[in-house]
């Protein structure tokens, strides 16, 4: 599947603010989103490590989730919402006139907070994205994406008799998986996973922390929580989001996660990670 405006070489790709790996699979500069007249995101400049999880924290209302769905322009469907600064992916700024945010979609999938299968069967949940995103495949090769996503999504053995049952028949843990199963079948580049644990158990999360790691290694993952410990397991850099005094969400501090939580260079950073607010 190809984007509708050209890519460039990983090569190309200009280092801006933090680089640890010499690769950006997204760079954010000078990013402002507004709702209205309100800004909401205030002048965030960032680089995401490829193939790596990047956690995104802060308190409530500080941009985070805004700022996650800047990268695949999610925020185009709130009317009243206003992006500007670049988002870019393969050196190409997304918001770009001739950039079709459905082809960047398909790149840049994404993973809600609350599991939102269709209400079809396990089998038609991932074939059906598949299938809207351009899968031109015969029956069988069908078959198999839709096998080599769920097992991907750590799903396979659960579900595989039980393939025509609706989605919404799974657990919740089970359905979450089922929807990065589904993001995984159009084959994107980066997986955006917005609160995906905030609705689960402890050992539906787990796996979900579990299934992050492994899928790591294929994708570049950026994940927006509340959870200190989960950010702290799970993440290879985090990026903490504060608020400005006129409640504009802002990005006071970004790097190696372990780093981040047991030397942080700012103080605000340290009283939020130790719960002396938030």
């Amino acid at each position: 599947m190809s984007l509708s405006f050209k890519i460039q070489t990983a090569n190309n790709l200009e280092a801006i603010d933090f680089n640890p790996d010499g690769v950006h699979a997204i760079e954010v500069k000078s990013l402002n989103v507004y709702y209205g007249s309100f800004r909401a995101v205030k002048d965030v400049t960032l680089g995401i490590a490829r193939q790596k999880i990047t956690a995104m924290i802060g308190p409530s209302g500080c941009g985070k989730s805004t700022v996650l769905r800047s990268f695949n322009r999610m925020n185009d469907l709130v009317a009243i919402s206003r992006t500007e600064g670049e988002v870019l992916f393969h050196g190409k700024n997304i918001y770009e006139p001739d950039v079709d945010p459905v082809e960047v979609r398909k790149r840049v999938g994404m993973v809600f907070q609350k599991p939102n299968p269709f209400p079809k069967s396990i089998y038609e949940n991932v074939a059906w994205g598949a299938r809207i995103n351009g899968f031109k495949g015969k029956k069988s090769d069908m078959d198999n994406l839709v096998e080599q996503s769920l097992r991907r999504a750590a799903l396979w053995d659960e579900v595989k008799d039980k393939l025509d049952q609706s989605g919404l028949s799974l657990s919740g843990g089970q359905q979450q998986r089922l929807c990065i199963a589904r993001t995984i079948a159009i084959v994107p580049d980066i997986i955006l996973m917005d609160e995906p644990c905030s609705a689960l158990d402890p050992i539906s999360t787990l796996k979900i922390e579990d299934l992050m790691r492994e899928l790591v290694q294929d994708y570049t993952i950026i994940i927006v929580t509340h959870n200190m410990q989960q950010a702290a397991r799970v993440s290879d850099y985090t990026a903490f989001f504060t608020l400005t005094d006129n409640r504009a969400g802002f990005l006071m501090e970004y790097g190696d996660t372990t780093q981040l939580f047991t030397n942080p260079k700012e103080q605000v950073t340290e009283d939020y990670i130790t719960g002396r607010f938030g």
